[in-house]
């Protein structure tokens, strides 16, 4: 029963008028995608555009331009091992099969020197120099070499060589993942967008608090009360 028509069908009305916003949103209209599409487009842009760690880790894996190691890389013997070993050879290091692992040895500043350039190719989504230089999918490549990074990184901890294994974990995370992540998105800053980026965020809070005062009128308007 309705103890309060003028609550209840406030209520109404700001559901009704929610629920055709939110239509809106999830429609195709916002340059041929919805809302929320394009809100997390923009959003990725703006997150790519600030996360451009490359040149921080290139200078610091420059430190190791002198440092040659062999490590033993655990990663079966499929398809997987032979794209890496392929791939460490491409770039200058020797590569040999031992009990299942592949052992790897050569200069570890120029091991970085190579994945570093793949990844800010692929950064600034130039897949197709990556493809062409390995033959392989670029992001298989760099997958190959997240999955060759962590076998080296857990060897190196092993050897106690502690320094190197904290480098190659610094790589994984500040270079290879985070290129591998925003492949095929363009970077871009709030400067850019500043209006459109105020205007999502502010309306979020209102759309939020929309949907929050239409159930309170419908539950006012039916005679549910909240007492403090």
């Amino acid at each position: 029963m309705i103890r309060n028509k003028g609550k209840f069908f406030i209520g109404i009305a700001l559901l009704a008028s929610f629920s055709a916003i939110l239509a809106i949103l999830f429609s195709p209209v916002f340059a041929g995608r919805n809302g929320l599409n394009f809100l997390d487009s923009l959003y990725n842009s703006i997150s790519k555009g600030s996360a451009y760690y490359l040149p921080a880790v290139k200078e610091k894996a420059e430190a190791f331009s002198d440092v040659s190691i062999s490590v033993a890389l655990s990663l079966g013997s499929g398809t997987a091992a032979e794209q890496v070993a392929a791939m460490f050879e491409k770039n200058g290091a020797r590569v040999d099969q031992e009990s299942g692992k592949l052992i790897v040895s050569g200069n570890l500043g120029e091991i970085f020197a190579s994945s570093l350039e793949d990844a800010e190719r692929m950064y600034h989504n130039d897949g197709e120099a990556v493809r062409m230089k390995y033959d392989l999918d670029e992001r298989q490549v760099l997958y190959n070499w997240h999955s060759a990074f962590k076998a080296m990184e857990k060897d190196l901890n092993r050897q106690k060589k502690f320094k190197e294994a904290k480098m190659v974990g610094t790589l994984i995370d500040k270079a290879v993942d985070l290129s591998y992540n925003y492949y095929g998105i363009e970077a871009g800053k709030i400067s850019g967008n500043p209006g459109v980026v105020v205007f999502s965020l502010l309306f979020y809070v209102v759309y939020t608090l929309w949907f929050g005062f239409a159930i309170l009128f419908l539950f006012e308007g039916i005679g549910m009360q909240l007492n403090h």
